[in-house]
């Protein structure tokens, strides 16, 4: 008894230590794909400097700021935006997967 208490203790402490850095490389690869997936975003959204393009620059998208329409720049009102766009931008509802939205949304939080 005791020595299956103790196996299970382990397998427990392993999970807990594991699990993090499993989380870590998850994100890391969704922001990687992100940035994959925004290079069809980058001829009208800029993210590596403040400069507008045909659209606002979205480097720092996430840091506080507003999106145009006035509402606040929050992951739900991104998303939002980018499945159903307006004000001249195209939606993406019908070309990206919800993974994907996930990972672009993944890719603008680290600007």
């Amino acid at each position: 008894m005791i020595g299956k208490m103790a196996l299970m203790a382990l397998v427990t402490v392993l999970e807990v230590r594991v699990e993090p850095a499993q989380a870590k490389e998850r994100r890391s690869n969704s922001t990687s794909d992100g940035k994959r997936l925004f290079q069809h975003c980058s001829g009208c959204h800029s993210a590596e400097t403040g400069e507008k393009k045909v659209g606002p620059s979205l480097k720092g998208l996430f840091k506080g700021r507003a999106l145009l329409n006035g509402t606040p720049a929050t992951e739900q009102n991104i998303r939002f935006k980018i499945k159903k766009g307006g004000a001249g931008m195209p939606s993406y509802e019908q070309i990206l997967s919800a993974k994907e939205v996930d990972q672009v949304i993944a890719y603008l939080k680290g600007l």
